[in-house]
């Protein structure tokens, strides 16, 4: 697999080299994933596949062998690094930037050690006390998502009094927490967790607060994708709410609202809208400061 190359995108017309949001497209090495899981847990199948998010529009691939879907069980880490290590490897051989969606640290570093240019855990650090260190010492930008609880019970810890300013108090201390460890202030981004420990409403104030998420001083990454609070929006065309792939074409549109209001990036399962979508967003955002 190492041999595979990434066919490299036609050159870009002069001047469309605009700063803009990332596009992380969604890799799952799993066999239960809430929309994909089984599709790409071979590990020849899995590499295609990153290498096609790319052709998309993807900046980078976030491979994953763990299933945080609504309650999931746990693999063992020998099980997780088996699904993960030899696509990474391959992937960044064939010249894509790959980040890893762990909560191990021992995961984390075999990832960076294959290629892995981020580590994304969606713990923030909470699941495995080594992982600020590790990503300290190897001085990688990380993801650092808000998380109450693993999935077999985060739906229990989904009570808020004011959520947007109780996920902002909670990825402080996330923040506080890896400057402790060592991490640079400028390798963090912080992900509000759309989805875990949250009901619908919750992560719709959480979008409506991109502003106050903002306000923290980290680059922001939005993962709505296909997940089961837009169901509220699939109400048209024959669409099914209940089944994730229908639920693309509104999470296309959260990717572009969150581009439009500042994300750093979005992660999507369906990359090519979002790639337009952000492009979109950064001449708009170019042409409202300086186009006039």
């Amino acid at each position: 697999m190492s041999a595979l190359r990434v066919v490299e995108p036609a050159a870009r017309p002069t001047g469309t080299s605009l700063r803009r949001c990332q596009v992380l497209g969604v890799l799952n090495v799993t066999p239960d994933s809430f929309s994909d899981g089984g599709r790409f847990a071979a590990a020849a199948a899995a590499v295609a596949r990153g290498i096609e998010l790319v052709r998309q529009g993807a900046d980078i691939v976030d491979v994953g062998g763990e299933s945080t879907r609504p309650g999931a069980v746990r693999v063992d880490e020998a099980e997780e690094s088996r699904r993960v290590i030899p696509v990474i490897h391959a992937l960044s051989a064939a010249g894509v930037r790959v980040s890893v969606d762990t909560m191990r640290a021992s995961v984390a570093e075999q990832a960076l050690a294959a290629g892995a240019v981020m580590v994304n855990d969606v713990s923030g650090g909470l699941a495995d006390p080594a992982m600020l260190p590790l990503i300290a010492a190897a001085q990688t930008r990380c993801v650092l998502m808000h998380w109450r609880a693993h999935s077999e019970v985060m739906d229990a810890f989904a009570g808020y009094h004011a959520v947007v300013e109780e996920v902002c108090l909670e990825l402080s201390k996330r923040v506080d927490a890896a400057l402790a460890a060592g991490v640079g202030a400028d390798r963090i981004v912080l992900d509000p967790g759309l989805g875990f420990a949250k009901n619908a409403e919750h992560n719709w104030s959480l979008l409506a607060g991109l502003p106050a998420l903002r306000d923290l001083g980290f680059p922001l990454l939005i993962g709505a994708s296909r997940k089961r609070f837009l169901a509220d929006c699939v109400d048209y065309g024959g669409l099914a709410p209940d089944n994730p792939l229908d639920r693309d074409d509104a999470s296309s549109a959260v990717a572009a609202l969150a581009a439009a209001g500042g994300a750093w990036g979005v992660r999507v399962h369906t990359v090519a809208p979002a790639a337009a979508a952000v492009r979109v967003a950064s001449r708009i955002s170019a042409a409202g400061f300086g186009g006039r």
